[in-house]
């Protein structure tokens, strides 16, 4: 009976100790690094224990998994064979037969022991980490420093035996765990943290722009050159002044020979300027322009804004011409979405119907869209706007009544659904709005019919997933391409004048 005391006492003592070697696995992963850090920048010693301990935490996992290894397999040994001994005596009077009781014992000691491993020693210290990380941490800090120190030869001796089975199957080892987090990985941490209610949808909002941030490039964000207003470089400083009392922006390009010989910059501090004559031309007083390619991520964009201490930039396109302009208005608004002064043109707001459809600006990009409707419409490396979308999936201008079915997600092969793009109208030889609705079940998309290819100009377009080849079905319901919706007398006026908003 003392032998089966004794093997209890040390079954009880090893699980506390594989109970101490899983908490302190499971504490110093959970552990969040920047409180230690602050903690122990505030003269915390434990907290400078606990920080050398994460410091070398893939070499601490070895050893807490060898001290789990160790504790879980001598009490295996002795657990079955001791509790056995103090389960044997019950036996006889609860009427189990002599012949059966040494069996039933040991089965009943291995039950038992197996009960008392996974609760005291996995279980329990494993939650106990999970929700006080940092507690015992702190408190396992100086002991596990003494243990890696004591075990570290066997520990290191485990740990090259494992790297050389790795590499021997092609596997190269990582000596430390991975602790910060990609974009990808913030971008689910916001995400999750917005749906539990732990961050305002604005935070959020503002959150996913900021990480989005550092993937724009110039010509995401530039004000295109269809709306650019410019002047001549013979123009005159009353011209000048003329635009910006009627358009409110503050710099205009000035050009040479036409719109894509950039010459200069010219605004209000130009024309501010004392004694100078109306007649002026804005050519003398032009400062010179930053140039920047379209290419160029925004962060460099800004870069360049603040080295040559100019708040407006010109976007220049692979062939050397004017593609757009951007403002440092343009980069804040990339961050906290759109801003609106007195001097901002009243734009048309997404506009939600009860069917659940949205009409929208179609110069919004795809991923503004996802943002203001939830709707994710695919990505393309050919365009940035709703309206490049419509016009990269018809293959042609698009009209009024014009309506095409796209799968939402990144991936169209697998896609998470299916929306319907109608163009609603048109201006500048593009669509103006657009109407975008989510399709259910019952609106699947049709299957693919190539019989069709040529149809009349209004037509409804499905997209397939798998399938570039749009299906062109007549739709009776979209106007006639010479009525008053089609968009033809923008279209003739520009025709006529052969100019742009950009010239005078």
């Amino acid at each position: 009976m003392l032998t089966a005391a004794l093997g209890l006492f040390a079954v009880i003592l090893l699980t506390a100790a594989t109970g101490y070697f899983v908490a302190q696995e499971f504490a110093f992963v959970a552990v969040d690094r920047a409180r230690l850090s602050a903690a122990a920048d505030n003269g915390d010693a434990a907290a400078r224990r606990a920080l050398r301990v994460v410091g070398r935490l893939s070499f601490m996992l070895s050893g807490a998994q060898l001290g789990i290894t160790m504790t879980t397999l001598v009490v295996g040994f002795i657990a079955k064979p001791a509790l056995a001994g103090l389960i044997e005596p019950l036996l006889p009077p609860a009427g189990v037969p002599s012949g059966a009781v040494d069996a039933v014992a040991l089965a009943a000691g291995f039950v038992l022991a197996t009960l008392i491993q996974m609760l005291l020693g996995e279980l329990f210290p494993k939650n106990l980490a999970l929700a006080r990380a940092e507690g015992l941490a702190r408190a396992l800090a100086a002991s596990t420093l003494v243990y890696l120190t004591v075990a570290g030869p066997l520990i290191r001796l485990f740990d090259r035996a494992a790297e050389r089975l790795l590499r021997a199957v092609g596997v190269e080892p990582v000596e430390e765990l991975h602790s910060g987090a990609t974009l990808e990985e913030l971008g689910d941490i916001i995400d999750r943290s917005a749906g539990a209610g732990h961050l305002p949808a604005d935070l959020s909002r503002l959150l996913d722009r900021a990480l989005s941030f550092g993937d724009r490039t110039a010509d995401e964000v530039m004000v295109p050159r269809p709306q650019v207003r410019s002047l001549a470089s013979d123009a005159t400083v009353a011209e000048l002044v003329t635009l910006i009392r009627e358009n409110g922006n503050s710099n205009y390009p000035v050009y040479g020979q036409d719109m894509d010989d950039v010459i200069g910059v010219v605004g209000a501090r130009e024309a501010a300027a004392d004694r100078l004559a109306p007649s002026t031309p804005v050519s003398a007083i032009a400062r010179p322009a930053l140039m920047v390619p379209g290419s160029q991520p925004l962060y460099g964009v800004i870069d360049r804004m603040r080295e040559a201490g100019e708040e407006f930039a010109c976007v220049v396109d692979e062939y050397g011409g004017l593609a757009g302009i951007l403002t440092f208005e343009d980069v804040a608004e990339e961050l906290v979405g759109e801003i609106t002064d007195e001097n901002d043109a009243r734009e048309e707001a997404p506009v939600g119907s009860a069917d659940g459809s949205w009409l929208l600006d179609a110069g919004l990009r795809v991923d503004e869209i996802e943002l203001t409707t939830g709707l994710a419409l695919p990505e393309g490396d050919s365009y940035d706007t709703v309206g490049g979308l419509v016009m990269a999936e018809l293959r042609r201008l698009p009209r009024p009544g014009d309506r095409l079915v796209v799968p939402l997600g990144e991936d169209r092969a697998e896609p998470d659904g299916h929306a319907e793009i109608e163009v609603v109208s048109v201006a500048r030889r593009v669509a103006r709005q657009v109407r975008v609705r989510a399709l259910t079940t019952a609106d699947s998309p049709p299957a693919l019919d190539l019989t069709a290819e040529g149809a009349a100009p209004e037509t409804a377009v499905h997209v397939p997933a798998q399938s570039r080849t749009p299906r062109l079905t007549p739709d009776p319901t979209a106007s006639s391409p010479s009525g008053p919706a089609g968009g033809n007398d923008d279209e003739g006026a520009m025709a006529a004048s052969g100019e742009g908003p950009w010239t005078r």
